[in-house]
């Protein structure tokens, strides 16, 4: 069978036998259009004629792109073959046993204290301020994933017990203690908050300009904002005041299985990331501090 016509029925087994989105579905295309021109200046045209050696040759080819390309690019051609030999097009699944790249993981990045006292630092004159307060307080002070943040509804919030309910990834429900400073600006605001719904009714604890609920978007461009006022690195994300939670917790000695439950990991190995970004904090002071750290 001709490369290209193997490739056709893939993408057609995608669609309608494994239900593939039209945004999975361009991204596989376009990978598996890169890899058969590669094919055809091989002089490959049939798949009988794809081994595992033409496979290598392709990640080599590929070398320059990100890593992270590659290893999706690999995915998809492992999909491709393994479908050919499922539907007894080839005997062989030529890609079985080639390795994928190793993935590089970027520790994340957390502000200093100095830097979050200075974030959070927020002149309440409008509603708008105590809303932005309230949400910083709370992303930060819960280790909020910014899609929690902005899903929260009022009766998500347990003032008297001192905790909110979050509905996190996968529908997995978790209760994360509320801290006094987050409690605080959260009365305040919710003094502030009908002002905001201009006679409207809506369920969402925080609300942007038009009395509806705030989106992932406008949280980030009010962040953007305030990181630009107050002179901070602009490429702060939402995230990283997650991060900076969960960096912040260890150095002060929380329990990792403690974090872990705050933060929503479902596997422990997702909350050790934070310990390596305390043990370059440690080298970094060593090596900053120490005496005899350099000759």
């Amino acid at each position: 069978m001709k490369v290209e016509d193997a490739i056709d029925d893939f993408l057609n087994y995608c669609i309608f036998e494994k239900g593939l989105s039209d945004k999975t579905r361009i991204s596989y295309q376009n990978d598996l259009d890169i890899y058969c021109l590669f094919l055809k200046n091989k002089g490959i045209d049939t798949v009988n004629n794809i081994d595992s050696d033409s496979i290598k040759d392709f990640l080599v080819y590929r070398s320059n792109e990100e890593t992270t390309t590659i290893a999706h690019n690999l995915t998809v051609i492992k999909n491709f073959h393994l479908y050919l030999v499922k539907e007894k097009i080839v005997s062989n699944n030529v890609s079985e046993f080639i390795e994928r790249p190793k993935l590089k993981k970027s520790l994340p990045k957390a502000l200093s204290i100095e830097d979050v006292d200075l974030l959070m630092d927020i002149s309440l004159n409008t509603p708008f301020d105590y809303r932005n307060k309230a949400m910083l307080e709370l992303m930060y002070g819960c280790g909020l994933r910014v899609s929690e943040l902005v899903n929260l509804e009022i009766h998500d919030i347990d003032m008297v017990n001192c905790f909110i309910r979050i509905m996190g990834k996968g529908s997995k429900e978790r209760e994360v203690p509320l801290g006094e400073y987050a409690i605080y600006y959260l009365n305040l605001y919710l003094e502030k908050r009908p002002l905001l719904l201009k006679q409207k009714t809506c369920d969402k604890l925080f609300l942007n300009n038009h009395g509806q609920g705030m989106t992932r978007q406008g949280f980030f461009k009010n962040l953007k904002s305030i990181l630009q006022e107050k002179g901070l690195n602009s490429n702060i994300s939402p995230h990283t005041l997650r991060h900076s939670f969960a960096t912040h917790l260890i150095n002060r000695g929380a329990d990792l299985r403690s974090i872990q439950e705050m933060l929503g990991h479902s596997d422990i190995s997702t909350t050790k990331i934070y310990t390596k970004v305390t043990d370059e904090k440690v080298l970094e002071d060593y090596q900053t501090f120490h005496l005899r750290s350099k000759k």
